[in-house]
């Protein structure tokens, strides 16, 4: 019992501490291909608050995996249409949403770069310009980034994206 919980604690400690290097999830997409002040822009229908970037693209333009992680869903929901939700290092879940079609490999473990679908606009997207929505999520949670926002305590889970892609970073 006692190898097991340190087991465990190993590999939780482990996965927090693996760095994040993401890559933009839209082939060919760069900084420019989506509005940096629409994150957690409101008012957003009724999410209220925008929980990620929305990068433009073609309908069908590949969508990646911007990071390695196991694949914890694929699937239809209501706002996000097609859907991919990939588990990543520090715990965090990445979530792509409007695919137009979701790979028919897209399971288990994938590494960085991966075809996991395309950009589309299904659920609320229908009848609006391709785009991936993009967002991340952290289970921990980060309370120093709690706000007094709108909804600003779940600020403390969900990241700004683009804060990953190093080429994206001034300074």
């Amino acid at each position: 019992m006692k190898l097991a919980a340190m087991l465990a604690i190993t590999l939780i400690c482990a996965v927090l501490f693996v760095p994040v290097h993401a890559v933009i999830p839209v082939k060919g997409a760069d900084c420019n291909d989506w509005n940096a002040e629409t994150f957690w822009f409101e008012p957003w229908g009724s999410s209220g608050v925008h929980k990620g970037i929305d990068i433009f693209a073609q309908s069908g333009t590949t969508v990646m995996s911007a990071t390695g992680g196991l694949v914890l869903y694929t699937g239809e929901v209501a706002k996000g249409g097609k859907v991919v939700a990939i588990l990543g290092s520090k715990w965090r879940l990445h979530y792509y949403a409007h695919l137009d079609d979701i790979a028919p490999d897209t399971s288990g473990w994938l590494t960085q770069g991966e075809t996991i679908g395309a950009v589309g606009s299904t659920g609320n997207a229908i009848n609006k310009p391709a785009h991936l929505h993009y967002s991340v999520m952290s289970l921990l949670p980060y309370p120093w980034l709690f706000s007094t926002e709108t909804q600003g305590w779940k600020k403390m889970f969900y990241l700004d994206p683009a804060a990953q892609f190093s080429q994206c970073i001034s300074g």
